[in-house]
């Protein structure tokens, strides 16, 4: 594989593969993404490389094409009810990779009896998670954050037999300022990675 595609995967990569083989996500579960970035893309790529069916929840109508070029079988823009509404109670699993404040009660209303909303993001306040959220369905609220070096390499044998990296843009040490501040724009598909010849 491509050796800067391959860089993000020791991070963004195993961040999301670990939580979706611990559930055990696959053939014939319903897996909802939320947010399309550096971890979501990922997390598109291997959900459906494991055999689930995967819906990308975004508040960026733009994403919609970026999703689908993804593998995405469906995308749902999280600022329109109606669309929220036609998948309420409907995904066995949520993979959370959202850093921003958001409403975990909303999404975990997404979710069937007995699913579970997986949160590898990290937003900067606690959630507010009303108990009528979890209760009613027997759903259950997780996080994962990373995984061990043999899990890591199963990742990285996994992406080698079904050609899966990260998608980059490759710079150079020199533009290092202009990528952070692109970076907190919001403006990279989907990591940045520095190519080390340049120093």
């Amino acid at each position: 594989l491509s050796l800067p595609g391959v860089a993000p995967l020791l991070c963004a990569g195993i961040t999301t593969y670990s939580p979706l083989r611990h559930w055990k996500v696959g053939k014939g579960h319903k897996l909802a993404v939320l947010g399309l970035g550096g971890l979501g893309h990922m997390g598109v790529k291997f959900g459906v490389a494991f055999g689930a069916e995967v819906t990308v929840l975004s508040s960026s109508p733009s994403k919609e094409a970026a999703a689908k070029q993804l593998g995405a079988h469906k995308f749902v823009v999280t600022s329109d009810q109606e669309q929220l509404n036609s998948v309420r109670g409907t995904f066995d699993f949520i993979l959370d990779t959202v850093s921003a404040e958001h409403d975990l009660n909303l999404y975990l209303s997404l979710l069937k009896t007995n699913g579970t909303h997986i949160c590898v993001g990290v937003p900067s306040k606690p959630a507010d998670v009303s108990a009528f959220s979890i209760i009613v369905g027997r759903k259950s609220l997780a996080g994962s954050m990373i995984g061990g070096l043999p899990e890591t390499q199963e990742m990285l044998d996994f992406c080698a037999q079904h050609n899966i990296v990260s998608d980059i843009e490759l710079i150079k040490i020199q533009d290092i300022q202009k990528a952070f501040d692109r970076m907190i724009k919001g403006d990279v598909r989907y990591r940045f990675v520095i190519d080390m010849a340049s120093l």
